[in-house]
């Protein structure tokens, strides 16, 4: 898979989470046909900066695999926890996502 098109598919899967849900790099990969490729994903999130309307994404839905918000670059801050809370997403007291709760599976999604 050439590099922009696994970009364009990350965006693809990142505009179908829902409100309320987060999902993870590494789910994203596996659904797109790359194994280890969670890095890749982060990647992909991080070039959203370059491009107008990566605004539009809702790249901070996306955490690693232990609900941790590691999207910084993109999020200045607090943003990106901000934002989550907004959208009824619950933190633990070590400020993570709880992940069982609010956590959304790509692998349903059938269109792309």
């Amino acid at each position: 898979m050439k590099k922009m098109d696994f970009y364009f598919g990350v965006y693809e899967v990142v505009a179908k989470i829902p409100f309320g849900r987060v999902t993870t790099y590494g789910a994203i990969a596996r659904h797109l046909g790359v194994e280890s490729g969670a890095r890749m994903v982060g990647y992909a999130l991080n070039n959203l900066v370059h491009n107008p309307g990566g605004e539009k994404v809702p790249a901070h839905r996306v955490v690693n695999r232990l609900g941790q918000l590691t999207g910084r670059g993109w999020f200045p801050g607090d943003s990106m926890r901000e934002r989550l809370q907004q959208e009824g997403v619950e933190f633990t007291e070590d400020y993570t996502v709880n992940i069982e709760k609010h956590f959304w599976s790509p692998d349903g999604i059938s269109d792309l």
